[in-house]
């Protein structure tokens, strides 16, 4: 639920009404996310100022990136809700995953084929009910869901699950960090999107807020 089946959900919805650029970017909150629940809800480590820093320069970051000084613009408002809700999906999931998944000695193999297994087969009922085009299906769309489906997901979530046993679910959770780079380039070279000078500029801080809260810098560990 917290990995695919509610976060699909939501940025399928909010990508018909925002681009992949402001979508990918928002994305890169996912480690602010991850950080903020384990400090709050599974409190698996003691606050520290560093990370207080972080949170907030990442929050200044999402406000740039939104253009708050002009409200939302052309963004639909729903659709930003709907990516935020995706990430904080994200962030319940990484810490869940490292406290009650991985512990079972699991291979991420086998994590990551039960997780979008049972994922698939809770979204099975509405896709019968209302996810079957009544169109013709076209290859190019076709070959874009399958590559997203075995590289965007399948292998994705083994690296996921590989990594997290190793290094732990915040490290994991910035693997996001890449997200905005990617959506960026793909969105302006293969969909023709606008970039505006604030949503790079703001990606910016929002990856530097993360990699401040993470200590990634050596005067931050205190």
């Amino acid at each position: 639920m917290l990995l695919n089946v509610v976060p699909g959900f939501l940025f399928a919805f909010a990508e018909v009404h925002l681009t992949s650029v402001l979508a990918g970017i928002i994305n890169a909150v996912t480690p602010l996310m991850t950080l903020l629940v384990m400090m709050t809800i599974f409190k698996s480590e003691k606050v520290k100022r560093f990370q207080v820093a972080g949170l907030i320069i990442g929050f200044l970051g999402v406000l740039i990136v939104l253009g708050a000084w002009k409200g939302l613009g052309a963004n639909s408002g729903t659709a930003v809700l709907a990516l935020f809700a995706a990430v904080t999906c994200y962030g319940f999931s990484f810490p869940y995953s490292r406290k009650y998944v991985i512990p079972r000695d699991l291979t991420p193999e086998a994590l990551a084929t039960t997780q979008v297994s049972l994922a698939a087969f809770t979204l099975l009922p509405f896709y019968l009910q209302n996810g079957i085009a009544e169109d013709s299906y076209r290859l190019g769309p076709v070959l874009a869901m399958l590559a997203l489906g075995v590289f965007g997901t399948g292998y994705a979530y083994i690296w996921n699950f590989t990594i997290m046993a190793a290094a732990g679910s915040a490290i994991a959770s910035s693997v996001t960090y890449v997200t905005p780079v990617v959506a960026v380039i793909v969105g302006v070279i293969f969909l023709g999107e606008s970039v505006t000078w604030n949503q790079p500029l703001g990606g910016a801080v929002v990856l530097l807020g993360a990699a401040i809260s993470q200590g990634r810098f050596s005067f931050n560990r205190r």
